[in-house]
C-alpha cells in the first residue's frame, strides 16, 4: 500500500459538507487527511481531471450467500463485484444457510470479510430462522457486530412479532429493515399482476400486496417510534404512503433499486427469468413515481439487492426460476442515467449512494471530511463500456442488463486506504 494517495484536480462532492468544486483529495495511513507542503516519498499520484471523487458508494442491500450457498456467491466474490462497482461497503441480508440468527454466524461471516474487497455490515434475522415465530437475541448479534435486523426475503406475518421486533431492535439502536409484502396477495405470484401477466399466462403480484404492508409498517414505527426502513420498493401506491408518513414525523426510511426506475414489467417480454425478482417490475407509472420519490427525498438511498443466482436457478420455467438479480456491477452507471437526465442532482445521487446509507446504518464513511476513514471512489462518468457476463466479476450472472451499452464507471475504489478496484494503471 502507497504511504500517501493524492488524487489531483477532481470534482469532489461531498453531500454531509455540500461540497462540489475542483480540487485534491490526500489519503494517508487509512484516513482522509489535510494537504501537506510537499509530497512525500512513495506516493502515488493521479490526476483525475474531469473524473468525480466521492466517498465510497455504500450498498444497504445485498446478498453474499455464504454460508451456505457459496456455488452462488461468497463474501470474497462478492465484495470483489462490489469494488469494482465503486463499492466500499456493503450490508449483507440473513437469508443464508443456516439464516443468520445466531451470534456465531455473524461472527463467520465477518471472519471471512477479514480480507475482503468492501466492509461487510451483517443484517441478522428478525426471527429465529425467519420462521416469523420467535424474535432472535438481538443484544448477542449486535455484540457480534449486526448493524440492522430483517426477514428479507420473507415478511413478518405476525404484527404483534413485527411490534416487538421494532421495540427490542430501538432498545439495541438496531435498524429494523423490512421486507414489505402481503403474502396472501403475492403467493405464487411470477411477476406484476396486469395487462402483461394476463397476456403470458403468468400468475401476477399486485402492487396491493406491496403497499399493504409498507402500510403496517408504517402504522407500527409511528406506534412504537422506533427507526423502521422500508427494503426495495418497487410501487407507486407505496411511495405515496412512504412520503404522507415522512410529513408527519415518522422515522421511516426507504431504499429503491435501479431496475425499478430503469425497467418495467415489459423487460420479461419471452419469459425472461433474468427479469424476474421480488418485488416484480411494475408498470411505467411506477417507474416514474419511483424516479419522482428519489428526486423529492421520499427515498432516502438507492441498494440494489443484488442477489446472485446460478444458470440452476435461472435457467428454467418462469414460474419455475428463483427470484432476484445482480446488481453490484450496473448500479452505478444505471443510477448516473438518473443525473444525466435531469432527474437528480450529482451531489443527490452521492448522498442516495453513499451518505444516506452511512448515516441510515450508523456506520462509518459517507463523507470526505479531512479525519474520516479514507473510503473514496473516484468515477468517470462519461468512460462507456459494454455489460458482458464475461466482464462479471460476481459468480451470478443473472442480470437483465446483459449486452447494454452503459455510462459511468468506477475507475478506483479504496477502502481504508487500500485500493481495492483500479482502472486508472
Amino acid at each position: 500500500m502507497n504511504d500517501m494517495i493524492i488524487l489531483q484536480n477532481g470534482r469532489l462532492l461531498d453531500p454531509t459538507t455540500g461540497t462540489d468544486t475542483t480540487g485534491d483529495l490526500w489519503i494517508k495511513g487509512g484516513e482522509i487527511v489535510p494537504a501537506e507542503a510537499q509530497i512525500p516519498e512513495n506516493s502515488r499520484i493521479e490526476d483525475v481531471s474531469g473524473k468525480w471523487i466521492v466517498p465510497g458508494l455504500i450498498d444497504m442491500h445485498v446478498h453474499l450467500r455464504e454460508p451456505g450457498e457459496e456455488y452462488k456467491e461468497t463474501v470474497e466474490s462478492g465484495t470483489r463485484a462490489a469494488a469494482a462497482g465503486g463499492f466500499t461497503a456493503v450490508a449483507c441480508m440473513p437469508n443464508t444457510k443456516p439464516v443468520n440468527d445466531e451470534a456465531s454466524v455473524t461472527r463467520f461471516i465477518l471472519d471471512k470479510a477479514r480480507n475482503a474487497s468492501a466492509r461487510v455490515y451483517p443484517a441478522v434475522a428478525i426471527s429465529r430462522g425467519s420462521q416469523g415465530t420467535e424474535l432472535a437475541e438481538y443484544g448477542e448479534l449486535k455484540e457480534a457486530g449486526a448493524v440492522a435486523v430483517t426477514d428479507d426475503g420473507l415478511p413478518v406475518l405476525d404484527s404483534q412479532l413485527m411490534r416487538r421486533a421494532m421495540e427490542y431492535a430501538g432498545s439495541h439502536d438496531l435498524l429494523v429493515i423490512s421486507h414489505s409484502e402481503e403474502m396472501a396477495l403475492s403467493k405464487n405470484g411470477a411477476m406484476n399482476e396486469g395487462v402483461v401477466s394476463t397476456r403470458l399466462g403468468l400468475r401476477g403480484i399486485p402492487a396491493a400486496a406491496e403497499a399493504i404492508m409498507v402500510y403496517r409498517e408504517i402504522a407500527l414505527a409511528e406506534l412504537t417510534g422506533q427507526r423502521t426502513h422500508i427494503a426495495h420498493v418497487s410501487t407507486l401506491a407505496a411511495t405515496d404512503l412512504i412520503r404522507q408518513a415522512k410529513a408527519r414525523g415518522v422515522k421511516i426510511t426507504a431504499e429503491t433499486t435501479p431496475h425499478y426506475f430503469t425497467l418495467t414489467e415489459e423487460a420479461v417480454g419471452d419469459y425472461d427469468t433474468n427479469a424476474k425478482m421480488n418485488p416484480p417490475l411494475r408498470t411505467e407509472a411506477d417507474r416514474q413515481a419511483i424516479r419522482v420519490g428519489l428526486q423529492d427525498g421520499t427515498y432516502d438511498c438507492i441498494s440494489t439487492d443484488h442477489a446472485p443466482h446460478s444458470v440452476l436457478e435461472k435457467e428454467c420455467e418462469f414460474d419455475r426460476a428463483m427470484n432476484g438479480i445482480i446488481g453490484l456491477e450496473t448500479s452505478l452507471p444505471l443510477s448516473l442515467a438518473l443525473v444525466r437526465e435531469g432527474v437528480i442532482e450529482p451531489l443527490r445521487l452521492v448522498e442516495l449512494m453513499s451518505s444516506a446509507p452511512a448515516r441510515i446504518l450508523k456506520v462509518a464513511g459517507g463523507t470526505l471530511v479531512e479525519g474520516s476513514v479514507a473510503d473514496v471512489t473516484v468515477i468517470d462518468t462519461e468512460k462507456e463500456f459494454i455489460f458482458t457476463k464475461e466482464s462479471i466479476l460476481s459468480k451470478g450472472k443473472n442480470s437483465p442488463f446483459i449486452d447494454w451499452k452503459l455510462q459511468g464507471k468506477a475507475v478506483l475504489t479504496i477502502m481504508g486506504g487500500r485500493v481495492t478496484h483500479d482502472e486508472l494503471t
